[in-house]
């Protein structure tokens, strides 16, 4: 198995001034049937794009397909099998159009909330050739026992995983 590194796909970037934490960047591909009348990517394909970009980032779903490249932070490829990392809440801010290219867009992902049960994941897509800020998002995920349907806490190991990328929010007051 290869890391995403090793392809070009994602890495680890360094901490953002002003951040707490670091930021990780990841490539996600534009297809040409993601533009629109306009030229610009769908904002339907937008939110594709970030579940792109953390499943590069956190690594997808334990249990689902077949192996491939390592997640930067194995997250949501290490949960322990009947655990759902199910998708609470999306918010989108489309900054500039993204226009269609035929070379991934750049997506910087960070963690901006830990709680108990839950956690956010924000978002910056950039243009990939002149990288002017596109688009600023937010995902809160909740990891779910599938059997009961009860929410399940972040573990510490997870917790740890995840501080290194702890950083402000987009959207906050």
């Amino acid at each position: 198995m290869t890391t995403a590194e090793q392809v070009g796909g994602a890495s680890a970037a360094q901490p953002t001034p002003g951040d707490a934490g670091a930021r990780l960047r990841v490539r996600v591909p534009m297809r040409w049937g993601d533009m629109d009348a306009y030229g610009h990517i769908n904002n339907v394909q937008i939110v594709r794009m970030l579940e792109e970009a953390r499943i590069a980032a956190f690594g997808p779903p334990g249990g689902t397909g077949a192996s491939g490249v390592d997640a930067l932070v194995p997250l949501f490829s290490d949960v322990p099998a009947g655990t759902l990392a199910l998708v609470v809440e999306h918010r989108v801010r489309y900054v500039k159009p993204l226009d269609y290219r035929n070379v991934a867009a750049e997506v910087d992902v960070w963690v901006s909330g830990l709680k108990a049960a839950a956690l956010t994941l924000d978002y910056v897509i950039h243009d990939p050739v002149d990288g002017h800020e596109c688009v600023r998002a937010t995902t809160s995920l909740a990891f779910v026992d599938e059997r009961s349907g009860r929410l399940l806490r972040l573990t510490e190991e997870q917790r740890g995983r995840l501080a290194p990328y702890v950083g402000k929010g987009l959207f906050e007051r």
